[in-house]
């Protein structure tokens, strides 16, 4: 069982830029792909990123690419999700997902670990 704890939400002014962090436990984190999704309020969720097991291999959402980045340590059991140029629309929960599938695939259902969210708020 893989428990996933995601940090470093807030309120950020548009424009600007935030880290999130997803801390795993309880699992081999190398031996999983990682996932970042959202979901606004009304919204269905959404793909954001994903990395594959070593790293080596990454996927974007088309509306985030070229603003975020991901990225994972395998030393410390964490995946990040660096935003940067955030907009308005970018306001959303914020999850981290674990999937044993080689590379992140962008629909959830493959993914077995969810963390429990992060608030991302982007005011004007």
């Amino acid at each position: 069982q893989v428990q996933l704890v995601e940090s470093g939400g807030g309120l950020v002014q548009a424009g600007g830029s935030l880290r999130l962090s997803c801390a795993a436990s309880g699992g081999t984190f190398s031996s999983y792909a990682m996932g970042w999704f959202r979901q606004a309020p009304g919204k269905a969720r959404e793909f954001v990123a994903g990395i594959s097991r070593s790293g080596a291999s990454t996927n974007y959402g088309d509306s985030v690419k070229g603003r975020f980045t991901i990225s994972r340590d395998n030393t410390k059991n964490t995946v990040y999700l660096q935003m940067n140029s955030l907009k308005l629309e970018d306001t959303a929960v914020y999850s981290c997902a674990a999937t044993s599938v080689i590379i992140a695939p962008t629909r959830d259902y493959p993914y077995s670990y969810w963390g429990q969210g992060a608030q991302v708020t982007v005011s004007s």
